[in-house]
């Protein structure tokens, strides 16, 4: 109650102390930079082999064993991999220590497909090699709390950003074979 009776008797203080909140919000507002979230680097390389009709088991006999052997040699600060072998799919993702480079590891990931695709089985398409962004998993948590109210858990995000990776890459590799 002492902070009712301090404002009643002094009204042109509050009255000073809010429009110096607003003035120093407004100075905050036009400092602050137009971006947010940090720059954030997560040396993540991801590889995608395509070959039609094989079954996981063939897939990762043939392809995935053969490309993570290569890749361990040829690709530079490589702390470890993890792949997943589907019916006609091979996904390599390649995790670098943290002062790894994902860009110079996207080339050396495409140097190591170029030499490793001759003593696969014919009819191999060459891999989709892209880096995981990290930045974009932020948005992907709050894309529905506008319209829904619904906040997703970052990890159930950086899943669905995954698996959306995974479609468009796999609809880009089916659109290959179509002929327009």
């Amino acid at each position: 109650m002492w902070i009712v009776e301090l404002a009643l008797r002094r009204p042109y203080t509050f009255v000073v102390m809010a429009l110096a909140i607003i003035v120093f919000g407004v100075v905050a507002i036009v400092r602050m930079p137009a971006d947010i979230f940090p720059n954030i680097d997560i040396p993540v390389v991801a590889m995608i082999w395509s070959y039609g009709g094989i079954s996981p088991e063939e897939m990762a006999d043939g392809i995935t064993t053969r490309v993570e052997r290569n890749a361990t040699t040829t690709i530079n600060d490589i702390e470890h991999m993890e792949s997943a072998s589907l019916t006609g799919y091979s996904i390599i993702k390649i995790f670098l220590h943290p002062s790894g480079s994902a860009d110079a590891a996207v080339a050396e990931a495409n140097a190591s497909a170029s030499a490793v695709i001759r003593v696969l089985p014919p009819g191999t398409q060459p891999p989709s090699v892209t880096q995981y962004n990290a930045a974009s998993v932020p948005i992907a948590a709050g894309v529905l709390y506008p319209f829904l109210g619904i906040l997703i858990s970052p990890i159930w995000a950086s899943a669905a950003m995954s698996l959306s990776s995974l479609s468009v890459v796999g609809n880009a590799l089916r659109l290959r074979h179509v002929q327009l």
